[in-house]
């Protein structure tokens, strides 16, 4: 039977399982909205306001359920505004697969009306990516990409489809299994090697397990806490896997790295073994190369063989799935010699909590944070954007669960937590879903308030309005003299030069925008906060609420996240003022 190529492209994502896809109509695509249109009983599609929320949403949808997101945008323009969003995913490895419409195969390579190479383009950022020249191709190129997104390290893979394509017709046979010959992940680990790490383990006296993204990826998290418990080796969780290990067990050590507990980094810098699982050893969380954990041996497990010795040198390395590899190990190990190691951990936390100088007269982030923690009692899904509140949410609120915590790590994209909010709201339509943003990052992507207004999804946006750039800010504070060269959001052109500015006072607007207003013209209920005393009863009544919400708090202006590791630093130079 013969079918246009836009009912094979929609018939084929329902065969993957596609129900959700995110969006923006234009000329080169109205082929295939029309082929939604026929479909809406088994997809549902949101409209966005920009295609860039689009790919936020379907990354925000797939790290929060596991499945693959899907977004679609039109050729030109379109396909160039998914770009941010496809390097978030791909830094992160998240599955996607981003459709785009391209014009006709015939005016391909002669600037035509909205014409981008967007294969060329995305090159980089994607898994992999298509054009697709023959409608009889399509079929098999959408089974094949959403293999290749959501296999091995998972990540984003383009499909270009061209307006003439979309509407072409061509006998739809399906294919029930996808093979690609130079495309085989490795998913079961090396038994040698698995058997020379639980050696290792066992002779070690001070080991660290380090747990990333790719253990919440895997599924892995149910194996890791039974290798932690069972040997009782502490656990350190990168920013994308916080939610691996449950942040109040005692054998937790929070997040390391740049903005990581002291206890954490002290004690990689003191181990002299690194378990590493899932994790690719950022340089946010290994600090000065050459001073990283100076006498410790390294067992990484990852699935991405490349991603193995690439910043640091490797003992043991183990090619392979996270979740496998570990039901292995665990098999063959046991308790280990390691009493006066933990006495010395359990000294450090002591000695150095995460802390912050508490007021009744101004509100601080962190507290909001806390209050935040303790009314969901970790039974949420927390998405932030990027900067100091993503610094203070990662730090403050106990993640319990894996995908509780969805942030963008790799890319560190502004504008990427309200979007993806979006999209683990409508993955996830049971839980609560928190949206945890700067003043900065919201009005990146601020038009999708009338996506959630037009949908009624109930996604609590939580503001820490300090009316600044926050973490360029800090920087600027404690690197640069206090220079506050445009990072001020308030600034006005009456304002002094940048860097003559005296700093926040009576002269500042009181909020820029009004986000009470804007939210409320979108016809979202918003809330106004500048005193602690209101911070807990505001947010225990608006987390009942089954509706969009935002709240604008307003937050301690010149509030630095600490600790922090200076850039350049070893992981133990680390400064701590956040009492001072």
């Amino acid at each position: 039977m013969k079918k246009k190529g836009a009912e094979i492209l929609i018939q084929t994502l329902i065969e993957e399982g596609v129900d959700t896809m995110f969006g923006y109509p234009g000329g080169q695509v109205i082929p295939i909205f029309d082929a939604i249109f026929h479909n809406t009983d088994k997809i549902n599609f949101y409209l966005v306001r920009h295609e860039q929320a689009a790919a936020h949403m379907a990354d925000g949808y797939a790290r929060s359920t596991g499945k693959v997101g899907v977004c679609l945008a039109t050729s030109g323009p379109g396909a160039t505004n998914l770009v941010t969003g496809i390097a978030t995913a791909y830094m992160d490895s998240v599955p996607m697969v981003a459709i785009t419409g391209q014009v006709t195969t015939n005016m391909i390579g002669n600037d035509a009306f909205q014409e981008a190479n967007i294969t060329g383009i995305t090159y980089s950022i994607t898994k992999h990516n298509y054009l697709v020249k023959d409608v009889k191709d399509l079929h098999r190129i959408v089974k094949e990409a959403f293999y290749i997104a959501r296999t091995g390290r998972p990540g984003p893979v383009l499909i270009d489809i061209p307006g003439d394509v979309s509407k072409a017709e061509a006998e739809f046979e399906k294919i029930e299994k996808v093979e690609l010959r130079s495309y085989k992940p490795v998913y079961e680990g090396n038994p040698k090697q698995i058997q020379k790490a639980a050696e290792v383990i066992m002779k070690s006296r001070k080991p660290v397990i380090i747990s990333g993204g790719g253990v919440i990826i895997s599924g892995a998290d149910k194996e890791l806490r039974e290798l932690a418990h069972k040997t009782g080796i502490p656990v350190t969780m990168t920013l994308l896997g916080m939610g691996s290990f449950p942040s109040d067990d005692e054998l937790s050590l929070g997040m390391p790295g740049m903005h990581g507990t002291v206890y954490a980094n002290h004690s990689l810098q003191d181990s002299d073994l690194i378990i590493s699982v899932g994790a690719r050893f950022d340089d946010r969380i290994t600090g000065k190369l050459d001073a990283f954990a100076p006498h410790a041996k390294i067992i990484h497990i990852d699935i991405d063989p490349s991603s193995i010795g690439k910043s640091v040198l490797v003992d043991i390395p183990i090619v392979g799935d996270a979740r496998m590899i570990l039901r292995e190990l665990n098999k063959l190990v046991s308790k280990c010699d390691i009493g006066e190691w933990m006495q010395h951990v359990k000294e450090l936390k002591q000695k150095n909590p995460l802390a912050y100088k508490k007021s009744e007269d101004v509100i601080k982030p962190q507290f909001i944070m806390e209050a935040l923690s303790e009314i969901t009692g970790g039974d949420a899904i927390y998405v932030t954007e990027v900067g100091q509140h993503q610094m203070w949410a990662a730090q403050y609120i106990n993640y319990k669960t894996a995908r509780s915590f969805l942030s963008s790590g790799g890319l560190g994209t502004m504008g990427y937590g309200f979007p993806a909010a979006i999209g683990a709201q409508l993955g996830n339509p049971d839980k609560t879903v928190i949206d945890i943003s700067g003043d900065g990052s919201f009005q990146m992507n601020i038009q999708e308030l009338a996506t959630v207004a037009m949908n009624r999804i109930p996604v609590k946006i939580i503001i820490l309005n300090n009316m600044y750039l926050g973490m360029v800010r800090q920087w600027q504070d404690l690197f640069w003299g206090k220079r506050y060269s445009f990072t001020c959001l308030a600034r006005q052109a009456r304002c002094p030069e940048s860097s003559k500015c005296p700093g926040p006072g009576d002269q500042c607007p009181e909020m820029i925008p009004d986000f009470r207003k804007v939210a409320e013209a979108y016809g979202i209920k918003a809330y106004d906060v500048s005193k602690p005393a209101d911070v807990k009863p505001l947010l225990k009544d608006i987390l009942k609420m089954k509706e969009p919400v935002l709240v604008n708090f307003h937050v301690a202006m010149e509030e630095n996240v600490m600790p922090m590791v200076p850039a350049g630093s070893a992981l133990n130079q680390i400064l701590d003022h956040a009492l001072a």
